[in-house]
């Protein structure tokens, strides 16, 4: 026998259930209330801000090899303008970074976590990343574009 006044109310119940303590009306409040909408956009804003910063980093670093490879300055590859890739390569990662967490925030994880898991996985990636980089350009200084192609290597 359902109790009249309790706060899970039984269908089909002998006893009237008035519409404000209807469970779906009370599931509802607890989504718009107490969970957060997911960061959709700050997951696409961060996907946009990585490709365009991309990008720019693929053209600064093809127009600084073309200028090197034209005039083969003593400068070396490794010594090309930092700050013209730093930061385009900043942007990339950091947009990244805030794709990653949006990314986990969105199956539910608390945003704190999201993005100590997101930060140091971006930041390991990136260093990575770079020191590949300076090492092809340091074999590319060595042996020309011939030092990079993949193809011509017989087994």
């Amino acid at each position: 026998m359902p109790i009249p006044n309790s706060q899970f109310p039984i269908p089909n119940s002998q006893f009237p259930i008035p519409h404000s303590q209807f469970p779906i009306t009370q599931i509802k409040e607890l989504f718009v209330y107490y969970f957060p909408e997911p960061p959709y956009f700050l997951m696409s804003a961060g996907l946009l801000a990585g490709m365009a910063s991309g990008v720019a980093f693929e053209a600064t670093l093809k127009q600084s090899v073309q200028q090197w490879s034209k005039n083969r300055s003593t400068r070396t590859l490794a010594n090309l303008p930092r700050l013209q890739l730093v930061i385009p390569f900043l942007g990339m990662a950091g947009g990244i970074c805030v794709f990653l967490a949006s990314g986990m925030e969105i199956f539910g994880f608390p945003k704190l976590l999201c993005y100590a898991l997101a930060l140091p996985l971006t930041v390991l990636t990136g260093w990575l990343v770079w020191t590949q980089l300076g090492k092809l350009l340091i074999e590319l200084e060595r042996g020309g574009s011939q030092a990079l192609d993949l193809d011509s290597f017989e087994q």
